[in-house]
C-alpha cells in the first residue's frame, strides 16, 4: 500500500514539475489588475496571437489605467475594433525584455510605430506610463503592469 501511495505522489509531483507556465495574457489575467487589457485583447482576437509561442513584451495598463481615461473612451475603442487592436499592439514588443535589458531609446512595437523607454528617478517610462510590476514571467514572454494606456501617435 506505502508503494502505491509513494508512486501516486511521484506522478502527481512529475505532473505538476511538468505544467507549462502561462502565456503572456494568462499571466496579465492572474495578476489581478489586467483584466480590461486582457478582455480588451480578446474582444479583438489579439490574445489568439499573444498565446503563440512568441516571446512577446506586453506593457499592460492596469484596470486603474483604463478606468483613468476620459468619460467614454473605453466604450469608444470598444465599439472601434480596428482602433482598439491597434492601441492594444502598440503595447506590445516582440521578443523578451527583462527589467535588467530595458536600455533608454525606443523599441519598436508589433503595432509598427516605437515606445519611448526613459529611466528616470521614479523608474522606468514607457510613453509616459510608469512601470507598476516589471518583469511577470510567463511561457512566451514577460509582461509588465503599467499606471496608463499608452496610444499611437
Amino acid at each position: 500500500m506505502n508503494r502505491i501511495w509513494i508512486a501516486g505522489v511521484l506522478l502527481s509531483a512529475g505532473c505538476i514539475a511538468g505544467a507549462q507556465a502561462a502565456d503572456v495574457v494568462d499571466t496579465a489575467a492572474a495578476t489581478g489588475q489586467a483584466r480590461t487589457m486582457v478582455e480588451a485583447a480578446q474582444s479583438v482576437g489579439l490574445s489568439d496571437t499573444l498565446r503563440k509561442a512568441g516571446p512577446y513584451t506586453v506593457f499592460a495598463p492596469t484596470d486603474e489605467a483604463w478606468a483613468q481615461l476620459p468619460a467614454n473612451t473605453v466604450e469608444q475603442l470598444l465599439a472601434d475594433k480596428a482602433l482598439l487592436a491597434e492601441v492594444l499592439k502598440y503595447h506590445v514588443v516582440p521578443g523578451v525584455l527583462h527589467a535588467d535589458d530595458l536600455k533608454q531609446g525606443n523599441l519598436k512595437t508589433v503595432q509598427g510605430q516605437t515606445l519611448a523607454m526613459v529611466n528616470g528617478p521614479q523608474g522606468w517610462q514607457i510613453d509616459g506610463a510608469s512601470v507598476v510590476k516589471a518583469d511577470v514571467e510567463a511561457d512566451n514572454g514577460v509582461v509588465y503592469l503599467i499606471d496608463k494606456v499608452i496610444f499611437p501617435k
